[in-house]
């Protein structure tokens, strides 16, 4: 466990409200975002191209169906003039069975011809979406390995999983279902209105009059539902921050009987989360059916307007009155015939499907806007600490060295680190404003040195150990690893030098044989078995029925703590790292695995620079020097016996953790004297 007080962020509790960018409702469309978003697409041009253009087509054989029926209706079922017919009838069959056949076949081509360019324009989308998918997640794991430490300290995990997994899926429906089928739909309606309008006008312009109410429900309807949606997206990353943090805790809301807490505060995020679903779908439940209402409304029109004009001229053909009706109609748009008037019932209905398509359209593009925004928001967060520009190698001694180094966890602004720079160590103390978890340390550890730090809880033992490996820049002074300041080394080959067991160990998903390793693949398996014999646990692992092949569930629940630390001992063996930092490395595990991994400590820090951070001062005793740490300062530093000897901050903390071991033995102890920074 760390001991060190860093600023708790409010988004990581639950029960808070989201941060803002989980409130982000996003636009229907964003030029800046859409132009970021399609450079994805670059590498699948060829199959982007193609499927746009078998949409065309597709929209093109779409609305031919009501067409061939009009073409059938007139040429063979009523007596419509040859000079009336249109250019495809005047190529059919003049015998009504064979061209009735004729016709038949043209549909079902186009049915068939439909569904091959509907198969290809999926398939191929569903591909492409499923491969910007994999680079984008790709890219954003990318990205996080290389953020800070503090970076993870003030985004909770479960907000930063909704990126890589709601929020990539909702970019991949934009890509699939979104941004090629909002041209589809655009196609089919500017086809449906062409061919109707060169029909007839009346008829395309009465059929059409319906589509400002349209307009009117639609943009009511946008507004409720992006408001439900923005909700929605909220309420996810609430519930994937809530759910994360409670299960990777539960032993202990089980151990102090908050289920029933927990469950409450749960259900009150869910419950959010439901709200805006049921706000949306009552959205949903009334927008369908108004559209429904005012299609048919333009249908029914349609048939009564297209209805009379084509009686009128059935019977003027019955009458054998069709010239001077069709002399005083100058227009042919004006004559509606039977064939007319049933595509026109028939492009009608499919009209208005497009239409209520494009507003669910235009949801999924508002989600991919407002998606897109959090991810590139993650995206052009870029680490404070990076490698510099011309890094500079290290001597590879092991010597670690702090020149008054003053560091704080909080964020500054510009004018904080102005006056940190010119402040003097006097000023620095008095700054109300900065909360200073190290105060002006200096120490050097030489090589093959062994040094440990000591302190009570928030003293900063474990945040010098991050510095060393530049997890946080400092505000003020230096820290050198192998003669070269931590800032001007390359970053991999900085954290190489170095082997870190902690006091809570973690073991990922896997084997024994691959958490000892983590990837290394130049440790061979004699390498690998030594080093767990090395800290004795290798007789425990070769007992298990796999050995070093067996399984590591999530976090290595399987294994006891202090079977997970010693793994943790072999992992930082194996790696034959030049500095060792051991951080209450030895708390987990009983007292005769204690001893026997003194036994090993022995072997582990020799030929190497070590830093052991304690509690049990029995641990450290034998180090080559002793670093005292209170209230974030170096307060003293020497042997066990040469600190013991000064009766200062060390030999409280000795007298305090061994008293009672020396009342038992009748020893004269000095009375104890409260621990304070005197």
């Amino acid at each position: 466990m760390a001991d060190d007080q860093k600023p708790k962020d409010p988004k990581e509790q639950p029960s808070k409200k989201p941060s803002q960018d989980d409130e982000v409702a996003g636009k229907a469309y964003d030029a800046r975002l859409m132009r970021r978003l399609l450079t994805y697409l670059r590498p699948y041009k060829l199959q982007t191209g193609l499927s746009a253009l078998t949409i065309f087509f597709k929209a093109s054989t779409d609305v031919m169906g009501p067409y061939l029926v009009k073409v059938a209706v007139d040429t063979y079922m009523t007596d419509t003039p040859p000079a009336k017919l249109s250019w495809l009838a005047r190529h059919l069959s003049s015998r009504p069975m064979t061209g009735i056949t004729q016709i038949g076949c043209l549909y079902l081509g186009a049915l068939l011809l439909t569904y091959v360019l509907e198969f290809a324009q999926t398939y191929m989308m569903q591909w492409t979406g499923q491969k910007i998918m994999f680079d984008l997640r790709s890219q954003i794991f990318r990205h996080l390995q290389r953020m800070q430490p503090s970076f993870f300290d003030h985004n909770p995990v479960g907000k930063l999983v909704t990126r890589v997994t709601s929020d990539v899926d909702a970019l991949n429906e934009m890509f699939t279902s979104g941004v090629l089928a909002i041209f589809e739909d655009i196609f089919v309606l500017l086809f449906i209105v062409l061919i109707m309008l060169r029909m007839s006008w009346p008829l395309a312009l009465l059929a059409l009059s319906v589509i400002p109410a349209i307009l009117y429900v639609t943009k009511i309807f946008r507004r409720h539902v992006r408001d439900s949606y923005r909700r929605q997206r909220a309420a996810t990353a609430r519930i994937n921050s809530f759910t994360q943090e409670y299960v990777s805790g539960m032993s202990i809301v089980q151990l102090f009987n908050r289920e029933r807490r927990a469950f409450n505060d749960y259900s009150s995020v869910n419950a959010e989360n439901k709200q805006a679903w049921t706000d949306a779908i009552f959205a949903y439940a009334v927008y369908y059916p108004v559209v429904e209402f005012l299609s048919a409304t333009a249908i029914a029109l349609v048939i009564w307007r297209g209805g009379i004009s084509a009686l009128h001229y059935l019977q003027a053909m019955q009458l054998h009155e069709l010239q001077p009706l069709l002399h005083a109609l100058p227009k042919a748009g004006n004559v509606v015939t039977v064939g007319i008037l049933i595509a026109f019932i028939q492009y009608a209905q499919r009209f208005f499907r497009p239409i209520q398509d494009l507003s669910e359209k235009y949801n999924i593009l508002q989600a991919a806007m407002a998606a897109s925004e959090r991810v590139f928001n993650l995206l052009d967060t870029q680490p404070t600490i990076v490698s510099p520009d011309a890094p500079i190698a290290g001597d590879n001694s092991g010597r670690v060295e702090f020149h008054n180094v003053w560091f704080t966890y909080q964020k500054l602004d510009d004018a904080q680190h102005v006056r940190i720079a010119s402040a003097t160590e006097e000023e620095l103390n008095t700054f109300a404003d900065i909360e200073w978890i190290l105060r002006g340390v200096s120490f050097t550890v030489e090589p093959d040195e062994t040094a440990a730090i000591v302190g009570h809880t928030g003293a900063g033992k474990t945040t010098i150990t991050g510095l060393m490996m530049r997890f946080y820049d400092i505000q003020r002074g230096s820290i050198l690893v192998d003669g070269i300041d931590v800032r001007e080394q390359d970053l991999k080959k900085l954290r190489q030098r170095f082997g870190v067991v902690l006091q809570d160990p973690f073991l990922f998903t896997g084997t024994i044989a691959d958490n000892i390793r983590l990837g290394s693949k130049w440790i061979t398996d004699k390498r690998l078995q030594l080093a767990a014999d090395e800290v004795n646990v290798g007789d425990f692992i070769r007992s298990l029925p796999l050995q070093f092949a067996e399984p590591v569930r999530e976090r290595g629940a399987t294994l006891s703590t202090g079977q997970k630390q010693l793994i943790s001992f072999a992992r930082a063996l194996a790696h034959d790292p030049g500095i060792l930092i051991l951080d209450e490395a030895t708390s987990s595990v009983d007292t005769d695995t204690e001893l026997r991994v003194r036994l090993a400590l022995s072997r582990m820090i020799t030929g190497r620079t070590s830093i052991l951070i304690a509690h049990r001062l029995s641990t450290i005793q034998r180090a080559d020097t002793i670093l005292v740490m209170h209230k974030g300062q170096l307060r003293e530093r020497g042997t066990h016996q040469q600190l013991l000897t000064e009766r200062g901050l060390y030999w409280k903390l000795y007298q305090l953790q061994y008293r009672d071991q020396e009342l038992s033995a009748g020893s004269d102890s000095v009375p104890l004297e409260p621990l304070n920074a005197d």
